[in-house]
């Protein structure tokens, strides 16, 4: 059989640095060629989905490692082949050299490891019973603890990403499956020979295992052929408007819908209810507390309603446990979850799923035919706010108040006639199965679903989950995969599966982000107000156990409000560090009222499961709506208030809950915040995780493997350190793709100074570009910085984009611009500037679509517009933020972005109270968990050590233990400068990502071209440029390299011009 070889870091820089190697090995099983791609991928693709099919493949379940006999305990050594874009070992004897891809000083020692013989797994496909209620996951599926894989890939955007994720992992999980076929084919055969049957036979049963399979899949085939074949006939029909692939219609959400889901109601309009239905409809019905979750309940997420109306039809979790199926629809064993960002993105990553073709994952009967055609069977995932066709419901806006609302109506205790009609049952059945066979047969996005479900009068929420035991490929957002609750919610198990996250860059941001809340000052007056109301009308109703709960709620409302009110008064008395700062003690934060001796747990669950909020707003609403007169000014001004903003009772349980989750990695703050609107001043509380570990731990320890994939995704320590501490070094995979552009397509500089050798002085530096906070308001060196664009816009041809720090320092930028210097002439840089571009900036208050679409206009204009002085410009200028609303998911590709200029390292606040708390927290796991790995460096298993990276501005680190260094780095305080320097590191390292997105923007594909000019002294630094993306470091050697054969200066602005100039004249 084939062994395992663990694939260490490599670093594809360009196209050209891809070595093929004609090497190979008896006991190593090269990846294919054949990738299925829709065209001739270039070769860093190939290399790409190579790398990723080898990852893959070595998740198959595998025996412990056998000891191999050797005359030396020399390991072998490795080199990379393009071809099969792994490891493959060498002889040392024959090839003594290291290979050009793997720094000679920094390659790691590779193991190797026989894999033993692999077990037998079974794969005739199998229908969901109720069975499998007790099962586990198949031994096909499930990887033991310690065998997932972890793969980070960087592949710049335009270099077809998305299509070299799907073709490797597919035509992995599509061969997976016909060698899981032929192990079955084989043990039957090995199993009959060995009982002695004659020949014939074993040849007879085989070829009846075969056609029983075949048959099985193409049943199932025929009927999804016949949907899409309705599908292609309904478009050219017209019936469902353009065909796919044209630019799609947005769908009527409901509004102004009066199908069977109710009549939309005159705004305005007064319901008259009696004092009877109002306490039919707000009144909290009976609750009981019934004790906490079941956790190994991957449905106890849901409500009652929910779970018993899932059960019905046969649609529990992903893993499949009743009978949903009208007839034998095969279940994949192994799913491909797929997580972006946005939805947008998710739209586009479907549509390229759309252009290849896989080879059947069944083989034919006749194992000389060539494998037919298998469409992939693929099924997106959303929030009900995304897919609810009941127009009573989606117009209710915030997904809060939409998820209340939807199990509101399936309560019991709801009458029949007002219980939504979409929702799957027994007599819709069909309609269920119809709405499952299409979304298997069409390859559909969100809103391919919204409007099937349209259709066919279905619920798209609950029924595309009688399409997910079918599917390979499910997709779905971010907070969808990365939230525990939510997995659990929509029935996901990631046990034995392959998890891909694109836009990979901000993962570990998207994990804090999602585990995030907050509450303010007002948000807490406005429950109070709520709940007083809510309890002044029904709290003679009330059962005891309702009082005593919502009691409860109104006292941590209090007590939350006593705490904030306080710390907003001593903020008012102008004391800094009343402004903002950590919670140190979160016990104050329900002291008062006895508070702090509240079951938050059981007050949440009883918030959840009674509806309490939603009943609550209902009410809110309903007195806004009668025009109802309280007798209290306060609660008059919160019902006229209360229109656009979130229901606040859902803020409030958002925020008790991340309370009642606070664990070493989270922390709660409070801070000060500008008044909105002309209103009193305001403060919140906040919690934050500091660190993505724990969060993001139940996604590394349960999949097959973890896919990081992005197109800036450099500097990757981060991601090893803080998503994956305790994975073993062989088992992470790192590929740094360079671009598909030509190397004289790209010019890349580093200014540090006007001056080649510049003269530094006690300040600033009399030409240095130093835009470190402290120093960064030198208007000298701003306006040095204007005559550095003025000349670049005087030779960049169209679109100039540049990005500063953040949109308080633009806004002084421009100021500096604009005040009129005796020494820089007559006109100011600002002037002078609109003289040569014409100028937009990206400002934080107005629309950057507007903003973005002007500027296109411009740039795409046939006529030349006129300046504010008359003359005629040539192109425009945009000025940027990074990690602003433009430096992430725009495109300026070709004329738009010419030039991206990059002003300074957006470093955050490193006094503010959340970097102050992630560095203690960064600092002190960093110490505990290098003091454990020295402890335990005798053990016969030691815990991983921490990543200790050598100092960034040093060469002479030295990782000898013999060293003096190193005798002396297991000191305390050598530790704690240890510590400090990760967590500096840490913070480096976000900074760079944020300049590497921004970087990002240009160069979009093969023929485009573009230059990048970083602005600051410390871009200049060896350690910094390190962790820009490989593509740019390998532009800006091969820009050194032309300006070195021009004869021009390799410093400065003289330098820097020459080189652009004879760039954008090669061009031209």
């Amino acid at each position: 059989m084939a062994s395992t070889l663990p694939i260490p870091d490599i670093n594809v820089i360009a196209p050209s640095f891809i070595q093929r190697d004609s090497q190979n090995s008896d006991n190593m099983k090269p990846p294919p060629t054949d990738f299925n791609h829709p065209y001739t991928p270039y070769p860093i693709q190939t290399a790409f989905m190579q790398t990723l099919y080898s990852v893959l493949d070595r998740t198959v379940a595998v025996s412990p490692p056998t000891t191999t006999n050797s005359t030396n305990n020399t390991a072998p050594s490795a080199t990379f082949s393009s071809t099969a874009a792994t490891l493959i070992p060498s002889n040392p004897s024959t090839s003594p050299s290291t290979p050009p891809l793997i720094n000679p000083t920094t390659a790691p020692t590779v193991h190797l490891a026989d894999r033993a013989t692999e077990p037998s797994l079974s794969v005739t496909p199998r229908t969901t019973t109720s069975k499998d209620k007790d099962k586990g996951p198949s031994s096909s599926s499930s990887v033991p603890k310690g065998h997932a894989q972890i793969a980070l890939f960087e592949s710049p955007t335009g270099t077809g990403k998305s299509l070299s994720l799907i073709c490797g992992s597919l035509t992995w999980l599509r061969n997976h499956k016909r060698l899981q076929f032929d192990s079955e084919i084989e043990k039957i055969q090995q199993q009959m020979e060995a009982s002695g049957e004659p020949e014939w036979m074993v040849e007879s049963a085989i070829k009846r295992k075969r056609e029983e399979l075949a048959q099985k899949y193409e049943e199932m085939e025929r009927t999804l052929e016949r949907i899409r074949q309705k599908e292609r006939e309904m478009e050219k029909e017209g019936e469902e408007g353009q065909a796919r692939g044209g630019k799609r219609r947005k769908l009527d959400r409901g509004k102004g819908d009066e199908e069977k889901g109710g009549k939309k109601k005159e705004s305005g309009g007064s319901r008259g209810l009696t004092a009877s239905d109002e306490d039919k409809e707000f009144l909290i019905g009976d609750w009981r507390d019934e004790g906490g979750l079941d956790e190994n309940d991957p449905m106890g997420q849901l409500s009652k309603e929910t779970r018993e109306l899932l059960e019905k039809v046969g649609m529990g979790t992903a893993g499949g446990k009743k009978e949903a199926n009208e007839g034998p629809v095969a279940e994949e064993e192994i799913k491909i979850f797929y997580t972006s960002r946005t939805h947008s993105q998710l739209t586009q990553f479907i549509q390229e799923l759309r252009r290849p073709e896989f080879p059947a994952s069944v083989p034919t009967p006749n194992p000389q035919e060539k494998p037919a055609k298998e469409i992939v069977k693929q099924i997106p995932l959303s929030s009900r706010q995304k897919l609810c066709i009941n127009p009573t419901v989606n117009k209710l806006g915030t997904l809060a108040a939409i998820n209340e609302r939807c199990q509101s109506l399936q309560q019991p205790k709801t009458p029949k006639d007002q219980r939504c009609p979409y929702l799957p049952n027994a007599a819709n059945l069909k309609a269920t199965h119809e709405f499952r066979d299409t979304a298997l047969a069409t390859l559909p996005d969100i809103e391919d679903l919204y409007q099937t479900g349209k259709q066919l009068q279905i619920c798209p929420y609950y029924a595309s989950r009688a399409a997910i035991p079918g599917a390979e490929v499910i997709t779905l957002p971010y907070p969808l995969l990365l939230q525990k609750s939510a997995r659990e919610a929509l029935g996901i198990r990631l046990e034995g599966n392959i998890v891909i996250i694109d836009e990979a860059h901000n993962i570990m941001d998207a994990v804090s982000n999602v585990h995030a809340a907050e509450i303010k000052y007002t948000d807490l007056k406005r429950a109070k107000l709520s709940l007083g109301m809510y309890y002044q009308r029904f709290h003679q109703k009330l059962t005891g156990e309702n009082k005593v709960m919502v009691a409860q709620l109104q006292r941590v409302v209090e007590a939350l409000g006593v705490y904030l009110k306080t710390k907003l008064d001593k903020a008012a008395l102008g004391l800094k560090a009343d402004q903002e700062g950590i919670v140190l003690d979160t016990s104050l934060l329900l002291k008062t009222g006895g508070a702090d001796q509240i079951n938050l747990y059981k007050l949440i669950r009883y918030v959840q499961e009674s509806k309490l909020a939603f009943k609550i707003e209902g009410y809110i609403s309903y007195c806004e709506e009668e025009g109802r007169d309280t007798d209290d000014e306060e609660a008059e001004t919160e019902i006229k208030a209360r229109q656009g903003r979130p229901p606040v009772l859902h803020t409030l349980c958002s925020f008790l809950t991340a309370l009642t989750n606070l664990s070493s990695e989270g922390r709660i703050f409070y801070e000060k915040i500008p008044p909105p609107r002309g209103e009193l001043q305001d403060m919140k509380l906040s919690y934050m995780l500091l660190s993505p570990t724990h969060a993001f731990s139940s996604i590394a320890e349960s999949a097959r493997a973890v896919i990081l994939a992005g197109g800036t995704m450099s500097p990757f320590e981060d991601y090893k350190a803080h998503l994956f501490p305790d994975v073993p070094p062989e088992k992470i995979t790192t590929l740094s793709c360079g671009h598909v552009i030509p190397p004289d397509n790209l010019c890349v500089w580093t200014l540090g100074s006007i001056a080649p050798n510049p003269k530094v002085d006690t300040g600033i530096g009399e030409d240095c570009f130093d835009f470190t906070f402290a120093k960064r308001s030198n208007p000298n060196m701003i306006n040095r910085l204007g005559l550095v664009l003025l000349n670049l816009c005087s030779v960049v041809p169209d679109g100039v984009v540049a990005f500063f720090p953040s949109y308080g320092y633009l806004e002084e930028v421009i100021g500096v611009w604009k005040t009129h210097e005796q020494a820089m002439g007559p006109k100011t840089i600002w002037e002078r500037l609109e003289s040569k571009k014409a100028l937009f900036i990206d400002s934080k208050t107005e629309s950057s679509e507007q903003t973005l679409q002007k500027y296109s206009d411009v740039i795409h204009s046939e006529v030349r517009p006129l300046s504010p002085a008359g003359s005629r410009v040539k192109g425009a200028m945009l000025l940027s933020v990074i990690g602003g609303k433009m430096s992430e998911g725009i495109n300026f590709s070709d004329r738009l972005g010419r030039c991206v200029v990059v002003v300074g390292m957006p470093y955050p606040n490193p006094h503010s109270p959340e970097w102050l708390a992630r560095r203690e927290y960064l600092e002190a796991n960093f110490i505990k968990r290098y003091t454990a790995s020295q402890q335990t460096s005798t053990a016969t298993a030691p815990l991983p050590a921490p990543v200790i990276p050598p100092p960034s501005n040093t060469t002479h680190y030295s990782t000898n233990p013999s060293s003096s260094r190193n005798k002396d780095k297991h000191k305390p305080a050598n530790v704690r400068k240890l510590a400090a320097r990760d967590s500096h590191q840490f913070y480096e390292n976000a900074t760079l990502r944020a300049v590497n997105q921004s970087i990002g923007r240009a160069i979009r594909h093969q023929n485009d071209y573009a230059a990048i000019v970083l602005i600051d002294n410390r871009f200049e630094k060896e350690h910094v440029r390190a962790k820009l993306p490989g593509w740019i470091r390998e532009g800006w050697d091969e820009t050194q390299r032309q300006a070195k054969e021009d004869g021009k200066a390799l410093k400065g602005l003289q330098g820097m011009m020459g080189r652009v100039n004879m760039f954008f004249r090669g061009k031209n």
